[in-house]
This record gives C-alpha cells, structure tokens and sequence, in this order.
C-alpha cells in the first residue's frame, strides 16, 4: 500500500473517530459551510434539542436562524455576519433562545470557529451547541429569591451615596435596614468584591456566637467553615466571586455550641450602574435537617440491603415487610428439604423469584433450575415439552427429544400457572410426583428421574377441585408445603425500597442517574392497589426512568389510574373446605383403623401417607387421635 493509501485510511479512521465521539456526546457539534451557504454535518443531539429532523437542517440550512426566537433572532445574525466580517477574532460566543415545533423555549450556548483558506478568507464554520435551559432557569429563580435584598441594598448605596449630606438619615435608615435584615431568619454576610465579608445579620451573629468585630477580621472563614469543606469549594468559590455570576456552595459551619451544622450557601453579586460588582449577598439556608434525614435514609436502605443478603442472602427480592420476612423465613426453612412446594400469589408478585431462592439454597443449587410456564405451552404439546418424545412419535417429530423434567434431573423444575394443566397432563404430573419417573411420549419405558418440583399459581385451586377443574390428589402432592405470597398492596412498607432499587437498575441501563423521587409520587405510589404487583411497579419505573429528561424522576399521574380489580381473590391453601376435607379423611380412617396409625392395618397406610406424615398432620389439625381406640 502506498503513501497517499495511508493517508487515506487515516484520514477515514480520524472522520470515523470525531463522528463516533460527536454521536455520543449531548451537545450539538456543527459544521457549515459560507459560499455557498450549506450545513456539511450536524450530530444526532440536534434532534433532541431542536425537536427537529437532521435532514430537515441539511435540506434547509436557513432553519437553523427560522428557530431563533424572534427577540434574539436580529441580534444573533448581526453579531454573526460582523464577527464573520472582522476577520480576525476566530472564535464566537452567543446566548440566544430557540423555539422549538412544540411551542417550547430553550436557552442555546453556542461557540464557534472561522476555518480559513490560505488567502484568509473565511469558507467554514464549525462549533458546537450546548442546551443551557436548566441553568439559566436555575439562574433566573436565584435572582427572584435574591430580589428582595437587592432592592434592600440599592436602598442602602443610595442612602451611602447622601451620606455626607445627610449622616443622621443615613444612620437611620441603615438602622432600619439592618433590623429588617436581622428579623430575616436566614443567615444574611454582606462581602466586598473580594469576598471579604464587611457585615452579618443578626441571624449569623446568633449561631456563631461571634460578635460583628469577629466576623470582620481577617481568617473569618477559617473560623466557623470545617477544613476540608474549605478545601472541597476553595478554588470553586475563588473562580466564581471572579466571573461575577450567581452560585452556590453546601458547607458546614460551626455554631456556638461546638457543633457542625450542613448550610447551602446562596451568593448573589450586586453591580452599580456601570456593571461593576460591588457587594456579595450570601444568604445561608439550614439544610443540616435535610442531609442528616437523607444521609440517614441511605443507611437504613444500605444497612437493610446488607441485613437481607447477610441473613438470608435473597438477591433480587427486595423489602423488609413482615409480610415478606414470613414468607422468606419460610423459604429458608424449606429450601435445604426435597418437599414439593406450591407457591400461590397474584400475577406479579414475584413467584418465579421465590421459586429461585428456594433452588439457590437448596442441596441442588448446583445443578439445572428448569422453569416452565404451563400457561404458555399449547396443550397439544406440553407433554412433548414436559415429558420429552421418541421419534414418529406424532407428526413432526423427526428425532427423540428429551423433555423439561429429564433436563432438570438432579436439580429443580419450576412449573409456574401450573392450574392451567390440562386433565391428561395432571395425571401424568401425578405419577411423576408418586413415582419418581416419566415415560416419553410414544414410548412406554418408564425413565427415573430425581426432580425438585416447585409450582406456582395464581388461580384458586380449591375452586378448581370444586368445579372438576383439578385433580385433589394432585392438589394434596403439590400443597406439601405451601408458601402464600402477599400483594404489594400488603407491603406498602416496601414500597421506598423497590422503587429505589428499580430507580437504580433501570438508570443504570439507560446510562441515567436520579437523585430524587417526588414524595408525592411515592405517596401516590402506597396508596395505589397496584392490581398488577411488583411487576407493574417495575414497569412504571422503567417507563419514567425512560421519559424523565432531568435528574427528578417524574411519574405521569394517570399511569396509576387503572381500576384494580374488585374484591381481589387470594389464592387460598388448605384453608376453610379443604382444611376441613383433610380433617375429615383423616379421622374417618383413624376410626376404621381403631386410632392406630402405623402398619399394614394403620391410618397412615389407609391415605398412602408417612406415618410419621400423618402424626405430623394430626398435631397440627388438632385431631385427638386417642378418642378412636378401642378399649
């Protein structure tokens, strides 16, 4: 490859680079030609900020000037053509508003630079726009909230500007002007251009405990601001009494007490009438409540989070409720056994998590964790999927597939909406259950299999049995252990914590940080019966983490209008009428056996049951097993 090929293709690597670079960043990166005038590129933020189609641009290159707002639109051309014409300054700088299709107003920042030919003659512009509206309506609320002590201090340089025609009147009204200031609550230092403070309202003087001659001499700060808040802001604070514009700083400071509190600290300058900064009003707002509150709030989350995978180690299952407690005391209980749990619950409360916990802290954990949903399948093939088929075992089946239990031999199978299983298929699942093995469909070799089996439900599986729906010897082999999952409307304490948790996950997939959350939308949040569970309230989350533009996360209202569902059906257990059934089997096969429960003759013999099983179902059935034996 030759010279000119290698410069070629870095010529193309470097234009591939600055293209890859100027697509990622947020500000608009721009390049326009003069003679004839034509936009030659325009990165993707010009649609986000523009609200406008690139193509659009590069199609007409005199839209970008139609957006302006017609207050600033004469203004920016003019300094535009005269900086262009002057041909010796090659950077620009301009403020200016644009409107966008919408009807909304943002604030632009735009700086450019003159690409030049070798005759001086100016062919290109190139620069870059940065959507400054935050900040400058940042900027306009801190000189609302200024206002009022400007217009105290103009009376104050006026008043000093009489003050050797008119000394007495001046004192006066300094007098009233300072008993106004000291009944503000807010710690009120007035400094000189410098920053050296030259008067503190009364305020100031009361929690520092210091006297107007202490704050005037000289290491003032050093006095009552912690070292390393001094440190942290020092050169932020140098740079910025320099550029003359309004900012900010959160620093703690001592009070006569000894203690350190948190204050925000609001510097606003003061110009005379010729632009020149005069005076500095710093006003301290007490936000120690404030920080303490959210520093504490972390802790709490942080030390709970730490608290949960320390003694439960439940990762992705997120509270502190008492209700959640109960059932994760449950799942640490009955995860190292081999029972058959049925996990019942609403749509969205987060089956197949508790599902996970339990095979993660199983003897099994280490092998395959095989989840079905049996609403899912088509009924003409969750046996195939189930139970695995030989080949030709039915049409389309052109070589032998192993199914969902033998995959998961040694480990857990998961079958959730498992009342959704047809008749033929509880049968199946029943012998699965009793004896430990399947038979492939088209074949009639029994296969062993060693299989955890964990199902869930939403359904009511007692009305099921009721309405011939499902098999209650099934029923009875599912319900070994169950574990009732409660809906988010009974963990409204929980409510803080998954919306945080989700706030983090979903902001980190979008490359987004929040750093607060409404408090109403969190009230509306707990008051809302949230009919679809932790899995709508995942799902809100990520819609406002998506459609939220600033660092608050917003919550349309209307997205928790819905009606939930009246009278919501609780999946019930052995409850009520089966309670009452099992009692029933149970004491009319104690009666027939005479009170005896184990041996060929024995109750535990007559229900197919343990005896061990059955003395444990006595006990807590409260069944008095004595009343049944014959004297």
């Amino acid at each position: 490859m030759d010279t000119s090929s290698h410069g070629e293709a870095a010529v193309r690597q470097s234009e591939e680079r600055f293209r890859l670079m100027a697509d990622t960043i947020p500000e608009v990166i721009w390049i326009t030609a003069l003679e004839p005038e034509r936009v030659l590129y325009t990165s993707p933020s010009f649609e986000r900020i523009w609200g406008l189609k690139v193509e659009e641009l590069y199609r007409n290159p005199r839209l970008w000037t139609e957006t302006i707002h017609p207050e600033d639109r004469d203004r920016v051309i003019s300094t535009f053509s005269e900086w262009i014409a002057g041909a010796e300054i090659n950077y620009h700088d301009v403020e200016y508003r644009i409107v966008r299709p919408d009807g909304t107003i943002r604030w632009i920042h735009e700086r450019g630079v003159l690409t030049r030919d070798k005759n001086g003659t100016p062919v290109e512009v190139s620069g870059i726009s940065t959507d400054i509206t935050t900040a400058k309506q940042a900027q306009h609320a801190l000189e609302n909230s200024f206002q009022e002590i400007k217009l105290l201090t103009e009376r104050l340089e006026r008043e000093n500007v009489a003050l050797k025609d008119a000394e007495g009147k001046l004192r006066q009204d300094e007098e009233e002007l300072r008993r106004m200031t000291d009944a503000i609550p807010q710690t009120i230092v007035v400094l000189d251009p410098s920053g050296a403070p030259i008067y503190a309202n009364q305020a100031t003087l009361d929690y520092t405990g210091l006297a107007i001659e202490d704050v005037l001499a000289p290491g003032f700060r050093e006095r009552i601001f912690r070292p390393d808040d001094l440190e942290r802001t020092g050169d932020e604070r140098k740079a910025a009494l320099v550029r003359g514009l309004p900012f900010e700083a959160e620093q703690r400071a001592l009070g006569k007490d000894g203690q350190y509190r948190w204050f925000l600290i609001r510097y606003n300058p003061f110009r005379n009438e010729r632009g020149q900064v005069i005076r500095w009003y710093a006003t301290g707002t007490d936000i120690d409540d404030r920080v303490r509150a959210e520093e504490r709030i972390r802790n709490e989350n942080l030390a709970l989070r730490e608290q949960i995978d320390r003694e439960s180690m439940f990762e992705d299952i997120v509270g502190s409720s008492e209700a959640l407690r109960k059932v994760l005391r449950q799942v640490t209980k009955v995860a190292p056994s081999d029972s058959t749990v049925l996990i019942l619950g609403e749509t969205g409360t987060g089956k197949e998590l508790i599902a996970r916990a339990i095979h993660k802290r199983s003897r099994r954990a280490d092998q395959a964790f095989i989840g079905v949903n049996c609403a899912a399948i088509p009924p003409s093939l969750i046996a195939s999927e189930l139970f695995g088929h030989e080949k030709g075992a039915f049409t389309g089946a052109m070589q032998r597939r192993m199914g969902r239990f033998e995959s998961a031999n040694g480990g857990t199978i998961f079958l959730d909406e498992v009342g959704d299983l047809p008749a033929e298929i509880q049968i199946a699942l029943l012998r699965v259950l009793q004896e430990r093995e399947i038979e492939r469909v088209g074949s009639s070799r029994p296969i062993p299999v060693d299989v955890r089996v964990v199902a869930a439900t939403h359904r009511d599986l007692s009305a099921l049995v009721a309405e011939g729906k499902f098999r209650q010897d099934l029923l009875y082999r599912l319900n070994v252990v169950p574990i009732q999952i409660p809906p988010l409307r009974e963990r409204v304490a929980d409510i803080p914590l998954l919306v945080e948790y989700f706030i983090d996950r979903f902001g980190k997939r979008a490359g987004k940080k929040f750093g607060t959350i409404d408090k109403k939308f969190l009230k509306a949040f707990q008051a809302y019966a949230w009919p679809g569970n932790v899995r709508e309230l995942q799902n809100v989350i990520e819609r406002a983490v998506i459609l939220s533009e600033d660092d608050t996360l917003a919550v349309d209202q209307t997205w928790l209008k819905w009606e939930p569902a009246q009278n919501p059906v609780r999946p019930r257990t052995l409850d009520g009428a089966l309670v009452r059934q099992e009692k029933e089997m149970i004491e009319a096969a104690l009666a027939e056996s005479q009170g005896r429960i184990s041996g060929p003759a024995g109750a535990a013999a007559k229900l197919g049951l343990p005896a061990r099983t059955l003395d444990s179902k006595i006990k807590r059935l409260t069944i008095n097993k004595y009343r049944y034996k014959v004297t």
